[in-house]
């Protein structure tokens, strides 16, 4: 809301009783230089051209939840306070703004809805900037966006340990919904808390009994204004959030790229950065496959290892940076050609979106073991990833690898530092021509690690979640059975690609051929302006370093295909 139009906080933080101190950020979150710096003059002085500066009474709302596109501020007197608002309606003090310091955090940089309010706690005068000149102010002042995107990343991840905003996720950890929807919030890094059921409440009643849920109802995602959504598609969830992007009828992108995994944030961060228009289409959240992964090791210039979500995230902010547009949580169902010669793009909830190129980034979906009942336990004790949150959900336990690629060998090395034991299941008789030696080397010097050669898993077994595996090597014919309930497939993917089918050539395998061009130019397929990058690409090197490399290389070749673009057209409107 802008100030211009204020409206006047109804209650005392002193006497509301509702300001939870407990859940204010700590003192060395809240001293944290990095996260909440104190702008200098020349600072201040170098935002002041973008924006202007306003007088305003104490306790006059400057932005409130919910809000898009809000107003970036620094505070030259007084205060602002930011409160977010708990599932009863209750408020709670996060942190307050003093003179030198500026509002804003990830959700303010990328144009989604935000989850606080921000109030004067004072008489204030604030240096207002409207957030398009905010964003056209981080393109031109360079070191002062470094500052403040830093400052909104640090701020971000302080927020994400609290239990400060109310979104809940309530449902039993057994729910493959329950985990489809934490992943989804882990992965688009949306602070929430999941609540189980089953815990209890200082009155000794469940969640569930306090919230008079059923079992049916579960899992249900309780926003801070009371609204609940039960059991939500991603999409649904995303909309709720402010995640989806709206679009205008009239716009044509340059560049739209489907999917968010390490090649289509490179085509974005390089098309973006060149001043193209660029939309990113992604069905889930962010990152891909390698999202996925605890820890990659082998890519430049990360010695110590970066975790892919963690590079996924950095690589948004940075496209987002070079205003690149992200539509999460948005598949693609149908590409055609208008008479225009650009694409049209409809997404899965109708809406048609035009490019005048496009670049398939779309990757692949995990492979599934043929095995009597697998789908039953998927969700259930079957997982394809090995982040946090599935390390904790087997903690102290053993659990069976399967898959002897880069992947497993990661997953295997990042569990066996929580879980009692790994069983790695390997159907080659070795690992070197599949597996990095650094990975091979770390599984050889685990005790806690027992690589299965030559062997796979024949039976799975158990009630409602998965109870006991059973695994046989083919050559010896022996056969191990385990009262395990936790089971990590990582035997490679299949090319997403089934909503391209009829539209370019693919290989027996599904994959995107490129290449056939007479310009050869190696990402483009027969169909001119579209090209493909990544995984999902036939003949490609399945790394993420390479995958990134090809996302980057592929914008020269979308300029030399815009400049005929053009030429042809203006070719044509004299002709006529």
């Amino acid at each position: 809301m802008p100030p211009d139009e204020a409206t006047q906080f109804d209650g005392t933080i002193d006497a509301s009783k509702q300001i939870m101190e407990t859940d204010r950020l700590n003192d060395s979150e809240r001293n944290d230089e990095q996260a909440f710096p104190k702008l200098s003059d020349e600072q201040i002085d170098s935002i002041r051209p973008f924006g202007r500066e306003v007088e305003l009474p104490a306790k006059t709302c400057v932005f409130k939840r919910g809000d898009k596109s809000t107003d970036f501020f620094v505070v030259l007197r007084g205060a602002i306070d930011i409160l977010s608002t708990d599932c009863h309606g209750g408020k709670q003090l996060l942190v307050t703004h003093e003179p030198r310091s500026f509002t804003g955090e990830l959700s303010f940089f990328n144009n989604q809805k935000i989850f606080a309010d921000g109030f004067t706690s004072t008489p204030s005068r604030l240096l207002r900037v409207h957030w398009k000149d905010f964003r056209r102010m981080l393109m031109v002042e360079s070191d002062l966006a470094t500052l403040i995107l830093r400052a909104f990343i640090r701020r971000r991840l302080a927020l994400i340990g609290h239990n400060f905003f109310g979104v809940f996720l309530i449902g039993p950890a057994e729910f493959p919904d329950t985990l489809r929807i934490h992943q989804f919030l882990l992965r688009v890094g949306f602070p929430h808390t999941w609540v189980r059921p089953e815990d209890k409440g200082d009155d000794g009643r469940t969640v569930q009994e306090i919230l008079s849920l059923k079992l049916s109802d579960l899992p249900v995602v309780q926003v801070a204004e009371g609204r609940s959504l039960k059991n939500p598609s991603l999409t649904e969830l995303a909309s709720e959030l402010g995640f989806l992007e709206e679009f205008p009828g009239d716009e044509t992108f340059d560049v739209a790229v489907v999917g968010a995994g390490p090649a289509g944030l490179a085509a974005a961060v390089g098309a973006a950065s060149e001043g193209l228009d660029t939309i990113v289409f992604e069905a889930g959240a962010p990152g891909g496959q390698a999202g996925t992964s605890s820890r990659i090791e082998n890519y430049l210039g990360f010695p110590h290892g970066i975790s892919g979500q963690e590079l996924a995230s950095l690589a948004q902010i940075q496209a987002e940076k070079f205003g690149a547009r992200f539509a999460v949580a948005t598949p693609v169902a149908v590409v055609r050609r208008n008479k225009s010669q650009e694409f049209e793009i409809t997404l899965s909830d109708g809406k048609v979106v035009r490019a005048r190129t496009m670049i398939v980034a779309s990757g692949a979906t995990y492979r599934k073991l043929d095995v009597p009942g697998y789908q039953q336990f998927e969700g259930r004790g079957i997982h394809y990833a090995a982040t946090p949150m599935e390390a904790q959900l087997c903690k102290g336990e053993e659990v069976v690898v399967v898959g002897g690629g880069n992947s497993a060998g990661q997953a295997a090395v990042y569990l066996s530092q929580t879980v009692s034991k790994v069983h790695m299941l390997v159907r080659s008789q070795s690992l070197s021509s599949t597996m990095s030696d650094y990975l091979i080397q770390r599984i050889q010097a685990s005790s806690k690690i027992q690589v299965y050669y030559e062997t796979e898993v024949t039976s799975l077994s158990g009630k409602q979640i998965l109870e006991q595996v059973e695994w046989t090597c083919f050559s010896t014919k022996q056969c191990s059975k385990k009262p395990l309930r936790t089971l990590f497939v990582m035997i490679g993917a299949n090319p997403n690609t089934d909503w391209l089918k009829g539209c370019v050539t693919l290989n027996e395998k599904g994959f995107v051929v490129t290449g056939k061009t007479m310009a050869g130019n190696p990402y483009e397929t027969e169909e001119p302006g579209l090209f493909a990058v990544g995984d999902v690409r036939a003949d490609s090197v399945k790394r993420v370093a390479s995958a990134v490399g090809e996302g980057a290389v592929v914008i020269s070749w979308i300029h030399r295909y815009l400049a005929e673009f053009r030429a042809k057209r203006e070719g044509g409107r004299r002709a006529a």
